[in-house]
């Protein structure tokens, strides 16, 4: 597959995908709703209490309900039913809907409270007052009312929703001064399953349609040179057979001892102080493309999967492809930031670019169809947590007083550890034209760190992430031949780049850990 087309199929399957995802969405939580209307049918509110020292409670003004709609339709739009009961069981109240116009008619000089929105979690309805100098003639007096309910104890009135402009009035039936009631709100419709059918239905159709485009966009992008045979099998076919050495010793280590995730960056020279003020804006671009990139990468990440579940093998194609959204990612990260280190903007490419920061994972042969079950949740809680403290927001919080009643509101914000680090870096740069360098390679263990988890995490590879910081700019020359696993890795001959054929020791000076 040609790329462009390969771009246009990801495109056109990632907007079908996230339209279905959406279409579903709205539909399983309307066919939630539609199981929730219990009571007859109604989704029901709570019962709340709700007291006014005026003549009457009146609702929002109910704006242009069911406008533009026939006035007869086969079927229910929608029904509401509001339940009141009097505070003192000796009151008779009224409760009825009327037009908007001839409520302010009737109401025309008349002290009355207008319920403008209901909070929950404490409930405290806010009220604005109307002054007024008049008293109203009794409610049920009135021919105003197209459905209305008066009387002592429960009073329920049913209503069928229709165009126009509505409001509520709640009332002493005898128009005394001081209204107190327990009122109820209830809805149903018969519009709404069929809505959730129709809409899981369009939802289901576009994933249909969408993911499969979007697996073989991202598998037209991700195919390229294909890497070399896996290496011969060794006992059991867990990977290559390493060489014994006479006299029963250990073998040798001859594979790749580098970490399969390799994440660079480079500080460039005469870094521009101020730069970093707007970079944030000047990454939108990038931001929104890995939106879309970030959802493909979980669709992908959920195909292989399957994959390695039933094959032990990642697809290659797709491998590439998930890698070259987290370079892309790291890129952005690196000049926007989670580093800053770079005035270079980013290209927009999955490929491997001339750029100060790069990012690579190697292709494993074979992967644990066991260790898919459970490394991208349960293995990773432990770094989840050490990642989640320096990268998570370090939230604060402060408590207000939210009006007369005195209801409580708790708002926070914070910064994670690490974009406190890049920040402190950056101000420092602003102000002395230099970026601290053994900041920056803290900075870029903590990147190497994050990146290597979400490799983990994703699929990707089955080495466990080692639980350290591995500062620089660049990657260790090499890691612990222990943490890493010889299914999948090239054997090299003895000394290849410069690697010695046999290491007694850790690459970072510790002795062997026998």
């Amino acid at each position: 597959m040609k790329r462009p087309g390969a771009i246009v199929m990801l495109t056109v399957g990632i907007v079908l995908s996230l339209i279905g995802f959406t279409l579903a969405s709205a539909g399983a939580a309307a066919a939630w709703l539609g199981a929730a209307q219990r009571d007859g049918g109604y989704f029901t509110s709570r019962t709340e209490r709700f007291t006014v020292p005026s003549f009457a409670l009146v609702s929002p003004h109910l704006d242009a309900v069911g406008e533009g709609t026939p006035e007869r339709l086969p079927f229910d739009v929608g029904t509401l039913r509001l339940r009141a009961t009097a505070a003192d069981p000796e009151q008779d109240i009224f409760i009825g809907i009327a037009p908007r116009e001839d409520v302010d008619r009737y109401l025309a000089g008349v002290h009355y409270t207008e319920l403008q929105e209901v909070k929950f979690n404490p409930f405290r309805p806010v009220y604005r007052d109307v002054s007024g100098l008049s008293s109203p003639a009794p409610a049920g007096s009135q021919d105003i009312w197209v459905a209305s309910a008066s009387g002592q104890g429960l009073q329920e009135l049913t209503w069928k929703i229709t165009p126009g402009t509505w409001t509520v009035v709640i009332m002493n039936a005898d128009a005394a001064q001081g209204v107190s009631v327990d009122l109820q709100a209830g809805f149903r419709s018969e519009l709404i399953r069929p809505a959730a059918t129709g809409l899981l239905v369009a939802g289901g159709l576009a994933l249909v349609v969408g993911l499969p485009l979007l697996v073989i966009g991202a598998v037209g992008l991700g195919r390229r040179g294909t890497p070399g045979p896996p290496p011969p099998a060794g006992p059991a076919g867990r990977g290559p057979a390493p060489a014994t050495v006479p006299g029963g010793s250990p073998p040798a280590i001859t594979w790749d001892q580098a970490h399969p995730v390799r994440l660079t960056g480079h500080v460039d020279t005469g870094l521009s102080r101020g730069l970093w003020l707007v970079k944030w804006l000047l990454a939108i671009p990038h931001f929104f493309v890995l939106f879309f990139l970030w959802f493909a990468f979980a669709v992908t990440t959920v195909v292989a999967w399957f994959a390695i579940l039933f094959t032990g093998r990642y697809p290659q194609s797709l491998f590439h492809f998930n890698v070259g959204v987290l370079r892309w990612t790291w890129r952005v990260a690196f000049y926007a930031y989670a580093a800053g280190g770079t005035d270079k903007y980013p290209p927009f490419t999955l490929e491997q670019a001339d750029y100060p920061a790069t990012l690579d994972v190697q292709y494993p042969h074979r992967l644990s169809r066991g260790l898919v079950l459970v490394k991208s949740w349960l293995l990773l809680i432990p770094h989840w947590l050490v990642i989640g403290a320096v990268t998570g927001s370090a939230t604060w919080a402060w408590r207000t007083q939210d009006g007369p009643a005195g209801v409580v509101t708790e708002r926070g914000g914070g910064l994670s550890l690490l974009a406190i680090l890049v920040l402190i870096a950056l101000v420092i740069l602003l102000f002395s034209g230099r970026y601290p360098r053994p900041l920056f390679a803290f900075i870029m263990g903590i990147n190497r760190w994050a990146y290597r988890v979400v490799v983990y995490g994703a699929l990707m590879r089955d080495e466990y992430p080692p639980f350290r910081l591995d500062q620089g700019p660049d990657e260790p020359d090499a890691a612990d031949p222990r943490d890493m696993d010889p299914r999948d890795t090239d054997p090299r001959p003895a000394g290849h780049q410069g690697l010695p054929a046999e290491r007694p020791g850790r690459p970072d000076g510790g002795g062997d850990r026998s």
